[in-house]
């Protein structure tokens, strides 16, 4: 097929996009390069594609880009690009709500007259709120504007299917984590700063809890979803270990082998207290489940981290 992949610059996008050419697939890979971090880590993210026969980078913007040449023959659109990080939404609403709601519409309206075989949203956890431990059917109650802007698209997606036909499926991710995560995020951020020997500062008392998913489970339940899912479905894709945030803390200083101050700040407004997937109607519809334990997949960001250069002086 020719697939569309959008942010696939990005931490999930570029893994995605080489999954998919791994699998015999040509790939059209769109991104803005938005400066939420380095361009060049997204150069980065890029090198194990960019050369590659069947891929092609166009860059533009969702948000004001003519999108009908870059959809021309695609069958499977994947649409990963969004303005991500809960704490930056609180104070640029504008930008989520563009980058979220609007490239999500214009996309959509595309795929209107494109007709791909089928459209694949990447959605967000953070849709459910406070607690994330619900199953699909749970009444979203989002707590941040991220959470919010997110819950829009995924249901501006699911009613251009209602409305339009456009095949949806959506993939609620629960905090994505391994090789190439982006620097913002808790993992990458906890092993930059053990990798230096800098302290530590956990938000709130550090027993909040995750199941977070490891990239290339993550990938597995999206080309899956792809191949396997019902347009208008909605699926949680998550891993199955909860632990809190003081778990990772101690578990990275280990398997780094090196201990750091840490200590204690208040808690982010909005955060969650728990989230952990029920994954039950994925592992029923579309076959998968999450492989990789969090301790394997810390291993290997750690891993990552060192030979990108991340934690170094």
């Amino acid at each position: 097929m020719r697939c569309l992949v959008t942010g696939a610059a990005g931490f999930i996008g570029s893994h995605l996009s080489e999954r998919l050419l791994d699998a015999g697939h040509e790939v059209v890979g769109v991104d803005a390069f938005h400066p939420y971090y380095p361009r060049e880590r997204k150069e980065q993210n890029l090198e194990a594609v960019r050369d590659r026969r069947d891929f092609r980078l166009l860059e533009l913007d969702l948000r004001s880009a003519d999108l009908a040449p870059a959809l021309e023959g695609v069958e499977a659109v994947f649409h990963e690009a969004a303005m991500a990080g809960l704490l930056r939404s609180w104070d640029s609403f504008h930008e989520y709500m563009t980058c979220n709601v609007l490239a999500t519409q214009r996309l959509l309206a595309a795929a209107v007259q494109t007709r791909p075989r089928i459209f694949v949203h990447a959605s967000t956890s953070s849709v459910y709120g406070l607690v994330s431990s619900q199953n699909e059917v749970a009444l979203p109650r989002p707590n941040s504007p991220y959470g919010a802007t997110k819950l829009c698209a995924e249901q501006l997606a699911l009613a251009y299917q209602a409305s339009f036909d456009v095949p949806v499926v959506a993939l609620r991710y629960f905090s994505v984590y391994g090789p190439r995560q982006r620097p913002d995020m808790g993992y990458a951020i906890f092993i930059d700063r053990v990798l230096r020997g800098e302290p530590i500062t956990v938000f709130g008392n550090g027993e909040q809890t995750r199941g977070n998913t490891y990239v290339a489970d993550c990938v597995d339940a999206t080309v899956q979803a792809g191949a396997l899912g019902t347009p208008g479905e909605i699926y949680n894709v998550g891993g199955g270990e909860s632990r809190s945030t003081n778990w990772v803390v101690a578990t990275v200083q280990r398997l780094a082998e090196r201990e750091v101050p840490v200590a204690h700040g208040p808690p982010r407004p909005g955060e969650q207290r728990e989230a952990l997937a029920d994954t039950t109607k994925a592992r029923r519809d579309l076959g998968w489940e999450p492989k990789t334990s969090l301790e394997a997949g810390l291993s290997a960001q750690i891993a990552w981290q060192r030979g990108a250069g991340c934690g170094t002086t």
